[in-house]
């Protein structure tokens, strides 16, 4: 499974590892949030629809953030975003951990969104255009399973620095840690270099307006893969916003007890992540998109809704986390190869972060339903509707497996 990564070039490898680092860090920095909702509720006293909508804030704005980094990756280039959005999103999540109030944290946290957003957009692109065909489905997909190293280092950063500070500090502490995704700026700006594709691109087609990726050549495409990104992501942020707190409300477990059950998914996920990675290249995009999303949402359904005991929780907690993160692995490698080089920073932020700010409202949502039907009948609900809307959506777009990057 990992013989590819032997095949690759110094570039290839200098470009992987900073992507890998930068989607890492950057989910360290978005997880760190759904771990001290219960924090935030107990000091603050809001509301579940409150908390739901402070998670909701950054993934929204982030759909705005994902276009214009991708807007911009077209024009000034993809290594020089992918910097600026790391360096953004580490300070953000920093001064998130000095607010005061429900208010200061949202601003806050809707700032942050902004280079959540783009550093998906710069990296992927980015890491799409420098691996050869053969290898571009595992190395995109690869670097996605940064998420779950992120998400895992968030966690156990939470269980250290609650364990060693009262609960009014820690958090603030753990969002003091997130600025040390800035430290890998220096890294991307002297190892990454700008894909050749998208240098004979820029040369060619310097002018394409901005609206370009609505254009009756590219309108249908644009649109699938928004659904497609709407189906993914809301099902994931149902389940990544809400877990932790229903773990604790709803199943009553302890701290302790809910970052075991946290350890499980995650380590689900790192494993769905090369595993879809690498059943991208071999069974083509559109086979692992669908395999994925029907795993996802009958597990969800299964996690949320049946009356199971602790046990049983654990042994779901894998193919929860298998299947609902793994989904990601072959959607970057899709999204480069459906849109041409002169635009495709411009269609792949903003089809990927339309589906996030879209999908983003389910935890809002869900806060909101949950005060009438229970969080677990919420998430169930809201996971299972948007992995249906992906599914239908993939099933218009073609099989891009294989394919040379078009340039223009």
């Amino acid at each position: 499974m990992f013989d590819w990564f032997r095949q690759l070039t110094s570039q290839e490898r200098r470009t992987f590892a900073a992507c890998f680092g930068g989607w890492a860090l950057d989910s360290m920095d978005v997880n760190i949030y759904g771990l001290v909702i219960t924090s935030l509720k107990q000091q603050w006293g809001i509301t579940n629809a409150e908390a739901g909508l402070l998670g909701t804030a950054a993934l929204v704005v982030s759909a705005f953030g994902g276009w214009i980094v991708g807007l911009l990756a077209d024009r000034v280039g993809r290594v020089r975003m992918l910097q600026l959005t790391i360096l953004w999103f580490a300070v953000f999540t920093a001064l998130s951990g000095l607010t005061q109030n429900f208010s200061q944290l949202l601003v806050v946290r809707g700032l942050q969104g902004l280079g959540f957003g783009g550093e998906w957009a710069a990296g992927a692109v980015l890491m799409g255009e420098i691996i050869r065909p053969e290898h571009r489905g595992k190395a995109v997909g690869g670097v996605q399973s940064g998420w779950a190293i992120g998400w895992a280092a968030a966690v156990l950063l939470q269980a250290l620095l609650f364990s060693l500070l009262p609960a009014e500090l820690a958090w603030r502490a753990l969002f003091f840690v997130g600025i040390t995704p800035a430290l890998l700026v220096f890294f991307v700006r002297n190892a990454v270099a700008e894909p050749e594709v998208f240098n004979r691109a820029r040369a060619k087609n310097a002018g394409v307006g901005f609206l370009e990726i609505f254009s009756p050549r590219h309108l249908k495409t644009t649109a699938l893969c928004s659904m497609l990104a709407i189906g993914a992501q809301g099902g994931y942020y149902a389940i990544n916003t809400w877990l932790p707190t229903f773990l604790r409300t709803e199943r009553k477990l302890s701290v302790l007890n809910s970052g075991g059950y946290l350890a499980v998914v995650i380590a689900g996920a790192f494993s769905g992540y090369l595993t879809g990675a690498w059943l991208s290249d071999r069974l083509g995009r559109k086979a692992q998109f669908y395999l994925f999303a029907i795993g996802s949402g009958l597990i969800v359904l299964l996690y949320t809704q049946l009356k199971i005991d602790n046990g049983t929780m654990l042994l779901l907690g894998f193919p929860l986390g298998f299947f609902a993160s793994g989904i990601f692995s072959g959607m970057g490698a899709f999204f480069t190869e459906l849109f041409p080089t002169n635009v495709r920073g411009s269609g792949q932020g903003f089809s990927y972060n339309f589906g996030r700010g879209v999908g983003a409202l389910s935890p809002w949502l869900i806060g909101r339903l949950s005060e009438r039907v229970g969080l677990g009948v919420a998430i169930g609900l809201f996971a299972a509707g948007s992995y249906a809307i992906g599914f239908a959506a993939c099933t218009f777009l073609p099989e891009t497996k294989g394919r040379a990057l078009q340039e223009s």
